[in-house]
This record gives structure tokens, sequence and C-alpha cells, in this order.
């Protein structure tokens, strides 16, 4: 019976060649690049918008109105009452700008409460009423 020789290989480990797989890479990186401005493009028609000796911008301020787990109100981290929320609304709001009011209620606030200071916020003329939320 005629014996196999057994060839040894040398101790050489193997390699992966990852040009080919760079060069696909950066290709793709370049297609998503380009399709992207594509994407971000304006939809409406371009227009060369008239000049107006009248027009002024809207300035907005923004207040930040707190209703903590125990009811307690606070407008821009100092308390205030509901009586006295009215007030305090008109006295952030400046003359010709809008004011924008973001309301943090708490979970555990009764819906009554949070209705009644919706209610005095929309007293004030020239306010817009903001409800903050978290992400699920």
């Amino acid at each position: 019976m005629p014996r196999r020789r057994v060839i040894e290989e040398p101790d050489i480990p193997a390699q992966i060649n990852i040009a080919p797989m760079i060069d696909v890479i950066f290709s793709i990186l370049a297609f998503f690049i380009m399709s992207t401005l594509f994407l971000t493009r304006l939809e409406g028609l371009s227009v060369n918008l008239p000049k107006a000796q009248t027009s002024t911008s809207q300035k907005t301020s923004r207040a930040t109105l707190t209703i903590n787990q125990q009811g307690a109100i606070s407008l821009n981290r100092e308390p205030v009452a509901i009586p006295n929320l009215e007030a305090a609304l008109r006295q952030q709001k400046q003359p010709g700008q809008e004011l924008t009011v973001v309301l943090n209620a708490d979970g555990a606030v009764k819906h009554e409460q949070v209705i009644s200071v919706m209610d005095v916020i929309r007293k004030v003329p020239g306010t817009r009423l903001a409800i903050a939320t978290r992400r699920p």
C-alpha cells in the first residue's frame, strides 16, 4: 500500500482583504450623502418676495409654567397663585411681542387644575399655549 505524503502548509495566518469592502462602504456612503442632498430641497417654487415698508418681524418671548405633583404653580421658577397668574403673565409679555407659555404639568396633577391654568393663559391676549410632554 502506497503511503500518502502529508504536505505541510507554512504557518501563514489567514488574512481577509478588506480593501474591496472599504470601497463598497464609501460608495454606499456617497450614495446616501447625495440622496439626502436632493431630499432637503425646498418643495415650494422659487419666487422673489417683494419688500414692504411696514413689515415687522414677529418677535416672541417664552415663559415656562410648571405645575408640580402637589399642585403648586410656578412661572419661570417663581411661585405664583392662580388668582395672580394672569397679572404675572401680562407682566411677562412685552408690548408688540407674542408670548409662548410652555405648560409643564406633572402627570399626577388633577385635570381640573390644568384646565383652570389653561383658561387663565387664554385670557391674556397675544399668548400661545404649548403643552410639554416627553417621549415614551
